[in-house]
């Protein structure tokens, strides 16, 4: 089934309603007003707004561009072409290149007529307010994302789970039965949860922050780090002493993956791992010496896995102060 977007259903919304009122207001080429609008329609509202202020600053240029070179030269083709060839570049050099498709319709229009009266110029201008101003009106509702990214923030946490759960048992019994699908969809996921970001950021003229923003670049640098463990996982030769409790660890870990923030007690139970393998007897074989060495390199990429979750926000963690009795949250 396809799926109609706002944007088309705004298009076929707004299009009638600016041929209607460029009748109204009694615009002579008032069929232009639609098709203004339909060049105005873009998918955020700051695109909407740079849109219609590109569009309306190069129609106006059009039109005089229009006048002094048809005027002057006639109204022939070649005038046409000399025209856009001054037109263009001075469209490029003032930053507003987007609104060239928008301004050739008024210049056509302008040389259709074959003689430019001040009457004529204005009901341009009435056309422009008019195709643009309901193409901008139409574009100031966007609807809001915040579901869609709330989907993603889910999808992507069931991601980290499963990859989590898998170096797991990795580590545990070199099960290789996975088939690594969650590294490509958590991939994907994150470029959309991206992307849609960078729309929703644009439906919001006077906010420059985003909620979702800061958590789905941690999210980014953590899944680096997790592909980055993925290589120190598969070189692991043999189990060792150590390797349960990280297994245990990782376990953990993945089942406690969420939006909030405990990592403060992972790292708490990371240094009590590292302090109990310090006192583990040294390995005896180059195979037991490069297993400890993964292992401890493991536990240095999960560290920085952890320690980036704690920046990204107040500790959801909750401790007494031995002093004074109080409850402060975790550093």
């Amino acid at each position: 089934m396809v799926k109609i977007g706002y944007r088309t259903i705004k298009t076929a919304i707004g299009t009638p309603i600016a041929i209607t009122l460029a009748q109204l207001v009694g615009v002579t080429n008032y069929v232009s007003a639609g098709i203004l609008t339909i060049l105005c329609i873009q998918p955020s509202r700051k695109r909407s707004v740079l849109s219609a202020w590109h569009r309306f600053l190069a129609c106006t240029l059009a039109i005089i561009f229009s006048y002094v070179f048809f005027e002057t030269l006639g109204y022939n083709p070649i005038s046409v072409g000399i025209m856009l060839a001054f037109f263009i570049p001075a469209t490029v050099f003032l930053k507003i290149s987007p609104g060239i498709a928008t301004s050739s319709v008024i210049i056509l229009q302008l040389y259709g007529a074959g003689h430019i009266s001040t009457t004529f110029i204005i009901e341009e201008f009435l056309l422009i307010l008019v195709g643009v101003g309901t193409g901008l009106l139409l574009n100031l509702y966007m609807p809001s994302l915040d579901n869609e990214l709330t989907k993603k923030q889910a999808k992507l946490e069931q991601n980290f789970q499963a990859i989590l759960l898998e170096i797991a048992l990795y580590i545990r019994d070199k099960n290789q039965a996975w088939d690594g699908k969650e590294l490509t969809e958590a991939e994907k996921t994150l470029q959309e949860a991206n992307d849609l970001v960078a729309r929703d950021r644009e439906n919001h003229l006077f906010r420059n922050k985003h909620p979702y923003d800061d958590y789905f670049t941690m999210r980014s640098k953590q899944f680096e780090l997790l592909q980055r463990m993925l290589p120190l996982v598969s070189r692991l030769p043999n189990t060792d002493s150590a390797s349960e409790p990280i297994a245990s660890f990782f376990e953990e870990l993945a089942n406690a993956v969420h939006p909030g923030n405990t990592a403060v007690l992972f790292l708490d139970e990371l240094e009590d791992l590292r302090k109990s393998f310090n006192q583990e007897p040294l390995p005896e074989t180059r195979e037991e010496f490069e297993t400890r060495a993964n292992l401890f390199r493991l536990l240095h990429e999960i560290e920085d896995y952890l320690r980036l979750k704690k920046k990204f926000k107040s500790s959801d963690v909750v401790r007494k102060n031995k002093k004074t009795g109080s409850q402060q949250p975790a550093d």
